[in-house]
């Protein structure tokens, strides 16, 4: 049983050298000049004004989620457009009421404001 995953278990091995020799080519390889303009945390040369980190509005994060709420649909889209022959009019209506669920999220959300920018 061992045997069936070999191949993986050597593919896993290279794959982890490669990376690894790579980090190591490039830290005996590289050109190193530091400075203390190089050693800010944006290595621009710029002193930072203010700190990095900042309150994003919730809103910024409802219109992530959203966005992937509605993305994930087009992939369920893909497969169920590839066998909707196969599937006749029941695969029809289960895909009709899959949209109009999302469609119905999309206008409720819609209504409350949450895609507004204010």
């Amino acid at each position: 049983m061992l045997s069936d995953f070999a191949p993986i278990l050597v593919f896993l091995a290279v794959c982890v050298a490669f990376g690894a020799g790579v980090q190591a080519l490039s830290a005996w390889l590289g050109p190193r000049s530091p400075s203390a303009a190089k050693e800010l945390p944006f290595e621009s040369g710029i002193v930072p004004v203010e700190t990095a980190r900042r309150r994003f509005s919730v809103s910024f994060y409802v219109t992530a989620m959203l966005f992937i709420i509605f993305d994930v649909e087009s992939i369920f889209l893909l497969p169920w457009a590839t066998i909707v022959r196969q599937l006749k009019i029941f695969g029809i209506v289960e895909m009709g009421i899959f949209i109009a669920t999302l469609l119905i999220g999309l206008i409720y959300i819609w209504r409350k404001g949450a895609l507004r920018w204010d």
